[in-house]
């Protein structure tokens, strides 16, 4: 079986591949550009240096905007479209732009080259951006109201997605992740800049109060889940929420990384951020029934496993 990743050199790219690599009938094809970001280039072909000397591997960096479809779909199965341009905070203003070209106008050309090419699933990486506020916890059947420009460039990539699926027959599955952490996570989320910031015995940086809550899903969790896709039945045309084993506030959250300092943390506040939501809360019975997922990866197992990660990775000023 041959699989196409888009966006393989990012945080979730990587681990899929090396979970889908766990397949000995898998062959992958990682595709990244390896564009500017917020994530640095070396940190992204570190998340891959395992991945490149795998005999079942291969990586092209490509960027989805000029990328050569013809000569990279023949034969593939699968696409899992995980590329994109990251970031809440960082879509407002001029820097839209990379959020058009990027999640918006490379998802297009992608499915446009899909067009001519018997794919059996194409895979769309969304996000819980896409609801925006939300009381309670949220079905995939919800309003769709996002509150910042990444969020509207993501749900417009699922529109799109959804009008190749209705005129070309695209086998569409669109998965909404809800706030992934773990190993590799991008230096702009939260739990990263914590850990960094309190490993350098500098303030973090706090954005609201910190009673926001969210559902944190372990990146372990998340990969199993859409490398589930593969092998799953009766998933086609479907949207399906992935979030995590534990909710908890940001409070909760930097309390647990106090533990795993053993020490106080200083926190700076930063004022309410705009465009995100009070609160996120999957309703996950959906990918619990289609697809198997059960989260097994609690709040403090994880953000240990990042905190061992940084430990490691972060060189020291």
């Amino acid at each position: 079986m041959k699989i196409v990743v888009t966006g393989a050199a990012g945080f979730i790219g990587s681990h899929l591949c090396e979970k889908l690599l766990e397949d000995p009938a898998v062959h992958v094809i990682g595709v990244d550009g390896l564009i500017p970001s917020s994530t640095p280039v070396s940190m992204r072909e570190n998340n891959i240096k395992d991945l490149l000397v795998h005999p079942r591997f291969t990586f092209l960096r490509e960027n989805l905007l000029t990328a050569d479809w013809e000569r990279i779909l023949p034969g593939v199965d699968i696409i899992y479209h995980l590329a994109g341009m990251p970031g809440v905070r960082s879509s407002w203003g001029a820097d839209f732009k990379q959020y058009i070209d990027n999640n918006i106008a490379a998802t297009q050309r992608l499915l446009e080259g899909c067009r001519d090419f018997p794919i059996h699933k194409f895979i769309y990486a969304s996000t819980s951006s896409v609801y925006g506020e939300q009381l309670g916890q949220v079905s995939e059947t919800a309003t769709t109201s996002p509150l910042s420009p990444y969020g509207v460039s993501k749900l417009t990539g699922e529109y799109l997605c959804k009008v190749y699926a209705h005129t070309t027959k695209l086998p569409l599955v669109i998965l909404r992740f809800f706030t992934v952490y773990g190993p590799r996570q991008r230096p702009d989320m939260a739990f990263h800049k914590f850990i960094a910031h309190a490993l350098a015995g500098k303030p973090i940086p706090l954005n609201g109060d910190g009673t926001q809550t969210r559902d944190f899903t372990y990146v372990g969790d998340c990969v199993a889940a859409i490398a589930a896709t593969v092998h799953a039945e009766q998933i086609i045309g479907e949207t399906i929420n992935i979030g995590g084993k534990e909710r908890a506030s940001v409070l909760e959250c930097i309390a647990i990384i106090e533990r795993l300092l053993g020490r106080k943390i200083d926190v700076q506040l930063m004022g309410k951020p705009i465009g995100e939501p009070n609160h996120t809360w999957a309703d996950i019975r959906k990918a619990q029934r289609l697809l198997g997922y059960a989260p097994e990866t609690d709040l403090q197992t994880g953000l240990d496993a990042e905190f061992k990660y940084l430990i490691s990775h972060i060189s020291p000023d």
